[in-house]
């Protein structure tokens, strides 16, 4: 059979096995061995397959994923988040939908201080949900928010998205999470826009607090900002803007990052043993199942190229003539699509193979390509069946908030996402501004 043909059925078995619901990190593994076996042979296949899995776990870009999750736990415990909702929720209960624009606020804020989808969403709601069902929020915009919130961990800076698609792709991590600072910032105004707009035109939706609850003076007021907001605003320049500023790389950003959240939980008074031994437990689990799945991915990727799976989709690419836009909107479409069924740890190692030939034959800025998948990576989030952000919303919404509220909900943030990804494709200096500006990583 030829090498081609067999690069083809890779994928069509590695979907199989994920659709009969075998977790992705093994179904990779098992194709990537399967078809091995055909393109080192069986007597030097265990030796490539486990010199990948060695060179993976070297990869120095992977070691900012441990440290940022560290981070994202620890200061999921930490008490931060009450304290952000608290300020939010002062300075902007009186405006018409104030308690849906403080959450998504805090959660902009709480996504760039963790990078971890999941707890930014389940500790806001938490917290948000009872609030705006006692001032009689709209139950689909209360659902919408909470989930379109916990999916801006994705695309704000640091993101374990970003993490994970550059050690794949084998780009600069630091240049990546610069390029989605913009955009990010771009998606936030979107949200905030549609919330200030559709409470505008239907007041009942989302009705200010009332004032004899918004009793706290100007004082009070800063007093409260200061032990909630500043903290995580250092942390998130501590962070960030070592990056940005070249003055440390991902990695050492993100050790800075863990010490800085460990420091504010203890400064709050958090910080246990039982913190300390939950926070690594869970890091060892998720970085265990980070790496499984990149490990995977690496070596399914390596025996596609052996097989000639690249120079299948370049050859098709060329004989068809297709330009940038077009390679952008098919590329960008398969994304899309995949999102209804496939996780975003998925999309990209399934994906990515196919796509990075295609980007480099077309010329288009890998940058700029990698933060438009992204964006369309989160709406993944939103999208059922699969929308992760729907499930962690389940996991911690009251029976009053049905399953029908939450797909509604999601819709019209779906839009806002699409509208900043056509932002990003029109206006390309969004994502390459700051990459051109960085001194250092």
């Amino acid at each position: 059979m030829a090498p081609e043909t067999l690069a083809v059925l890779m994928f069509v078995s590695l979907f199989v096995l994920v659709f009969l619901g075998i977790p992705i990190s093994f179904s990779l593994l098992a194709t990537a061995f399967v078809f091995g076996l055909q393109a080192f042979g069986p007597n030097v296949v265990g030796t490539q397959l486990s010199g990948m899995i060695l060179q993976t776990a070297q990869q120095f870009l992977l070691s900012a994923v441990p440290p940022f999750i560290i981070m994202g736990c620890i200061l999921e415990r930490s008490g931060i988040a009450e304290r952000l909702f608290q300020t939010m929720q002062l300075w902007l209960g009186r405006l018409p939908g104030g308690l849906a624009l403080a959450t998504i606020s805090m959660s902009a804020i709480f996504a760039a201080s963790t990078g971890i989808v999941g707890a930014v969403e389940v500790v806001i709601g938490v917290m948000a949900i009872p609030v705006m069902l006692k001032y009689r929020y709209n139950k689909d915009l209360i659902a919408g928010t909470i989930c379109a919130g916990g999916s801006l961990g994705t695309m704000i800076p640091p993101s374990l998205v970003a993490v994970i698609y550059a050690s794949v792709a084998n780009m600069s991590v630091g240049k990546l999470l610069a390029a989605m600072v913009l955009p990010g910032l771009l998606m936030v105004a979107a949200f905030l826009i549609y919330i200030i707009v559709r409470c505008l035109l239907w007041p009942e939706h989302g009705p200010p607090v009332p004032s004899e609850q918004r009793n706290a003076n100007f004082r009070e007021k800063l007093m409260i900002s200061v032990t909630g907001l500043v903290p995580a605003t250092l942390l998130i320049i501590a962070v960030l803007g070592s990056i940005l500023w070249g003055v440390a790389s991902p990695t050492e950003a993100a050790s800075v990052g863990a010490i800085g959240a460990v420091l504010l939980t203890a400064a709050y008074g958090r910080l246990s043993w039982p913190v300390i031994t939950d926070t690594l437990r869970r890091t060892i689990l998720i970085n265990c199942m980070i790496m499984l799945i990149v490990v995977g991915g690496t070596m399914f990727t390596s025996v596609f190229r052996v097989l000639g799976g690249e120079r299948l989709v370049a050859t098709v690419v060329a004989d068809l003539g297709l330009g940038k836009g077009m390679v952008i909107f098919i590329c960008l479409g398969i994304v899309f699509l995949a999102g209804f069924i496939l996780d975003w740890v998925s999309i990209v190692l399934i994906c990515l193979p196919i796509f990075l030939p295609l980007i480099a034959l077309a010329k288009i800025d890998p940058i700029w390509f990698a933060v438009m998948m992204v964006i369309m990576i989160q709406t993944s989030y939103l999208t059922p069946p699969m929308a992760p952000s729907i499930f962690y919303l389940r996991s911690i919404a009251p029976p009053e908030i049905t399953y029908k509220d939450m797909c509604l909900g999601v819709a019209p943030y779906v839009v806002c996402q699409l509208l900043t990804l056509l932002a990003v494709v029109l206006f390309p200096w969004l994502t390459t501004y700051l990459p051109q500006q960085m001194s250092g990583f």
